[in-house]
């Protein structure tokens, strides 16, 4: 049997050599060469079954000489190398049609694996147009376990698989999912996030589903809800391990049947819409402890996404950091240099809250410090200031924050009870206490105004109505 033929297309002489001689033990007939001219003149006569080849080359980029080889030779599985690895790389590489993408440095067993499937499977997805500006870069990280991340979600982007990304609070969740829409092929489509955590469970099935005038007490009027929404894009559902048992049986026959029926309604109505959910929490212990259906797990689960907390992935905080402080001085705040030894003091940190704590830190910074160069004795101090947020404060002690003052009260709620424990439903209860007053300041903030007070909360118009009506909250307008 003919060996088959990889074509190495590289400006390095070294990496033409180690990929040359890795593939040639490994049974390959190899051509290398420096240049793009030279790859398309063998890929124009016919020669190769698989390429390799960087991005940059010094007289054309592989990109552009992408869609050509596609057009001529379609089959003909492209490997794509880059040393600018970010995730805009390899969703140019599936875009433009390649069969995969490696990262630089890569590792050799690695790529000759990849070779060796490319060879095996001669069919690759049809090019796509790229959608944003190669700088503008929904996420960032170069480490290796990010690069998996970015090769799935190019993988993706060509797909209406439904997705599950996992991670802790603060990883980005938001942020992988609205890539996967922002580059695929439901782009022109609208993209709608609803966190189940954020909504009370007695109002999640309206909220997802919608419902007709005269359903429940209070629905004065016929509400769209998030799959209609949601209608030939994509739905996100943020932190789906809080959603109800009732709603998540009503989930499940959208995603067995492709329709579903608003609150109070008879007409199935058929759905189009890509969902991608997300957690912070472990599913499998929820659906052991009877809180979440298996079958509705398996259902969302076909394309898993694990997000790793920031202390697994500490080669990105210098990216990180650059980009923060950038995306500060293009909001206003001065401009701040990072010398070596504040990143190294910030990689050392353990970031409980992930990349959404790195931020605000940085944001933080810029707002605050006057010196231009932030110094590692800056960073301790403020390090050892979001430790202990609470400040000890007290009730009508503003110092410590919203956040720490309830975190001491819950501590001395717990504290009260002999096991440690108050009785079930806590969730329900804080939330009730939190969200009337919470209501009452955007009323008064927009005196009385419920659409201007809807918009401030960031919650549906017909959703503050019912809340008011719920908590019995009294609006006066012209406040």
């Amino acid at each position: 049997m003919k060996a088959k033929t990889v074509l190495i297309a590289d400006d390095d002489s070294a990496i033409r050599t180690v990929v040359s001689q890795a593939l040639s033990r490994a049974g390959y007939a190899v051509r290398s060469t420096g240049t793009a001219a030279g790859l398309w003149r063998w890929v124009s006569e016919g020669a190769g079954d698989v390429i390799v080849t960087d991005v940059v080359l010094p007289d054309e980029n592989a990109f552009d000489v992408l869609p050509r080889i596609k057009k001529i030779r379609p089959s003909l599985p492209v490997i794509v190398m880059s040393a600018k690895n970010t995730i805009m790389t390899a969703i140019a590489a599936a875009e433009r049609g390649a069969y995969d993408y490696l990262p630089k440095p890569f590792d050799l067993t690695a790529l000759v694996s990849m070779v060796g499937r490319a060879a095996q499977h001669m069919e690759v997805r049809p090019a796509t147009p790229p959608n944003a500006p190669a700088e503008n870069l929904p996420i960032i990280g170069r480490s290796p376990i990010m690069q998996e991340i970015y090769r799935v979600i190019a993988r993706l982007t060509q797909t209406d698989l439904t997705v599950m990304i996992e991670g802790e609070s603060g990883t980005g969740k938001e942020l992988v999912a609205r890539a996967v829409h922002d580059y695929g092929k439901r782009r022109r489509g609208p993209f709608v996030a609803i966190n189940m955590a954020a909504i009370p469970r007695e109002l999640i099935e309206s909220e997802l589903f919608g419902h007709e005038k005269g359903a429940f007490t209070g629905a004065l009027s016929r509400m769209a809800g998030r799959f209609e929404q949601a209608e030939s894009g994509t739905l996100f559902l943020d932190e789906i391990g809080d959603m109800p048992f009732e709603a998540q049986t009503r989930l499940l026959r959208v995603l067995q049947q492709g329709e579903y029926t608003t609150v109070g309604g008879t007409q199935p109505i058929k759905t189009n819409v890509r969902i991608i959910a997300a957690t912070h929490r472990n599913l499998r212990r929820l659906i052991d402890q009877g809180q979440f259906r298996e079958d509705l797990f398996f259902r969302l689960n076909v394309v898993p996404i694990r997000l790793p907390p920031l202390r697994e992935r500490i080669d990105d905080i210098p990216d990180l950091v650059r980009h923060f402080l950038a995306q500060a001085e293009r909001e206003g705040l001065p401009r701040k240099i990072m010398p070596a030894s504040s990143v190294e003091r910030l990689q050392a940190h353990r970031w409980p809250g992930n990349v959404r704590e790195l931020e605000n830190l940085i944001r933080r910074i810029a707002a605050l410090h006057p010196e231009e160069t932030v110094l590692p004795e800056i960073i301790d101090r403020e390090l050892a200031s979001a430790a202990s947020p609470s400040g000890g404060a007290e009730p009508g002690d503003d110092t410590g924050g919203l956040s720490g003052y309830l975190e001491n009260h819950l501590a001395r709620q717990f504290a009260s009870f002999s096991d440690g424990l108050p009785p079930p439903g806590l969730y329900h209860r804080v939330l009730a206490n939190v969200e009337p007053p919470l209501i009452r300041a955007a009323l008064a903030a927009t005196k009385g105004n419920q659409i201007k007070a809807a918009e401030l909360l960031g919650l549906n118009r017909n959703t503050l109505r019912t809340k008011i009506r719920t908590y019995g909250i009294q609006v006066v307008r012209g406040l």
